[in-house]
């Protein structure tokens, strides 16, 4: 009853603190901070839906109400227990949240990396004491500083690197991806890199997915010890914090070795894939396009996926 039609929303970009979601309004005009679990709430001020958390009215009046998290599993963290849905801070460079038994954090700080570069020759993070954050600080050399920063530059003794002219003396240095950060569903790979106009070296991720956690394992055909790069019989749409990619796609995805060797990615390649919020927003992700896989035996430690080929005892697993 309290819509107005237009909408009309504030032209100065939204502000929300780091971990909450941005959700429409009950109108469905204008995009709002999400309340959090314990906050109160309205059909204006909704919950965050991400994080599993609902506006319960029947405790509250004067149409208000309070947000509540479905049940799940608590999350237990260095001897404090934490309930389903609730953020906490552990400390002051993570903002964490706990979903049903498992926590995920949001850095508050930047853990970019940076190169040596005419315009700062000598780059260095510097911790003030009253900042929680470390910081770069570019210091002054003795000499002009070209000696350092020219090492990612091309050699020309007649022109020193101009700082409109980085992109174009650039030597380009790429670290290979990392290995997915989950065995199955939706990780995170990263690469290092400084193909970017400043010439800067920076972090860059991406998103990967090695297989679906219910992907069915087809059986080795005779004589071969493995099946490497299976395709679903049906495409399928990539699902990231929420949102659908606007498209489908019949991506491949490493199988599984017979032999006690693990299979893991080896050859890939990266996309840009857009993905569609329920709330309407668009949003593109470079991700990992499997081109081929191989078994072998140097297999991730922590990879849950391999334990009952290797048999291996965790500690705290009971016999």
């Amino acid at each position: 009853q309290a819509c107005t039609f237009p909408c009309q929303c504030p032209s100065q970009p939204l502000q929300c603190p780091a971990g909450t979601s941005h959700v429409l309004d009950g109108c469905g005009c204008c995009k709002v901070c999400a309340r959090q679990l314990g906050e109160l709430c309205s059909p204006h001020r909704p919950c965050d839906h991400h994080k599993g958390l609902y506006c319960d009215f029947s405790k509250m009046h004067r149409g208000s109400g309070i947000c509540l998290a479905h049940e799940g599993a608590t999350c237990d963290l260095l001897g404090r227990i934490y309930l389903n849905g609730e953020s906490f801070q552990p400390t002051c460079k993570l903002q964490c949240i706990c979903m049903d038994g498992a926590i995920g954090c949001v850095p508050l700080c930047s853990d970019d990396l940076r190169l040596p570069s005419p315009e700062c020759p000598h780059p260095r993070r510097v911790k003030f004491h009253d900042k929680c954050c470390e910081e770069w600080v570019c210091e002054e050399g003795t000499d002009s500083g070209f000696g350092t920063a020219m090492a990612v530059f091309r050699e020309d003794p007649a022109q020193k690197p101009e700082l409109n002219n980085l992109q174009e003396n650039c030597l380009v240095q790429t670290t290979a991806w990392s290995a997915c950060s989950r065995s199955c569903g939706m990780g995170i790979s990263a690469r290092v890199t400084n193909d970017n106009p400043q010439c800067r070296l920076e972090k860059e991720t991406r998103l990967c997915m090695v297989r679906p956690c219910d992907f069915p394992m087809e059986k080795a055909k005779k004589g071969k010890k493995c099946v490497r790069t299976p395709k679903p019989r049906q495409s399928l749409r990539f699902e990231f914090s929420g949102c659908t990619s606007t498209r489908s796609y019949r991506p491949r995805f490493c199988g599984s070795c017979s032999d006690g060797r693990c299979c893991t990615p080896d050859l890939t390649s990266t996309a840009h894939v857009e993905f569609r919020c329920p709330e309407g927003d668009f949003f593109h992700r470079k991700m990992m396009f499997i081109k081929a896989c191989s078994c072998h035996y140097d297999c991730p430690r922590d990879n849950d996926i391999f334990l009952a080929t290797h048999h291996r005892r965790m500690i705290g697993d009971h016999v």
